[in-house]
């Protein structure tokens, strides 16, 4: 006997988060009877599971994890849906993959590094980890000053209330005109990066992540994509690395 939104996120349907959502919302039965309570069980051996009128049993007796490394490029949204129509980032892996969704967000203008899985289990761990590092390289508008950049070392209330955790941030080759920084997180704040430095006057001009976790890889192209290797997946489950 398995919860329910971990026997859905073990099927690729969505997220654990998404999957309570999904049971409070009255969109799942089990054995035809709807269920909205979080924390109810069942066995895919004998229970008839379904969503929003789909059997899911079926997807969990058959079903291979897949873990992929996008490069993401601006102008893409970290879904693997949106009812305006945009560029995602599940269009930029084969079909003959199965349905992935992202793990956590990049903004839509924002590059680099993003995993695409699914797998429901492996999303919600490193989605909701608070010791994961992502790690930024940002481009800044003008030069801020050491005391600007030591406010975001230690914390800052953003504009929207929300305080930051200290951040790790290191000063790349700048230029007369632009600050280039590198910034480790180990949270994911709605476009918090952008928001931070705005609070000391110097807006982001480019922003690309780097390294998630162990993860990073110079070498894939914008755009591309590759599979993580086994050992990459269950080194999430290990202490994070820093990166070098």
């Amino acid at each position: 006997m398995e919860r329910l939104q971990k026997l859905i996120a073990q099927a690729g349907i969505a997220s654990r988060r998404k999957a309570e959502q999904l049971i409070s919302n009255g969109e799942v039965t089990v054995n035809g009877e709807i269920v909205t309570t979080l924390g109810t069980k069942a066995n895919p051996e004998n229970d008839h599971i379904k969503v929003s009128g789909k059997l899911i049993n079926p997807l969990l007796e058959k079903r291979e994890n897949v873990y992929i490394l996008l490069n993401k490029p601006k102008g893409y949204l970290s879904s693997a849906a949106d009812p305006e129509g945009r560029n995602l980032v599940t269009d930029l892996v084969p079909p003959n993959l199965g349905k992935l969704h992202p793990v956590g967000r990049l903004d839509y203008n924002t590059e680099g590094l993003i995993i695409l899985t699914n797998d429901g289990e492996f999303t919600n761990f490193v989605a909701s980890s608070k010791k994961i590092p992502k790690v930024y390289d940002v481009k800044v508008k003008g030069l801020p000053n050491e005391n600007a950049i030591n406010k975001l070392r230690r914390s800052i209330r953003l504009e929207d209330g929300f305080k930051t955790a200290p951040a790790e941030i290191k000063e790349l080759k700048s230029t007369k005109k632009n600050g280039w920084f590198e910034v480790t997180l180990y949270e994911g704040h709605n476009q918090q990066i952008r928001k931070m430095f705005d609070a000391v006057g110097h807006s982001v001009v480019k922003l690309r992540r780097v390294q998630i976790g162990h993860i990073t890889d110079k070498l894939l192209p914008v755009g591309a994509y590759r599979l993580l290797s086994p050992q990459e997946v269950r080194n999430f489950k290990n202490l994070p690395l820093k990166r070098s």
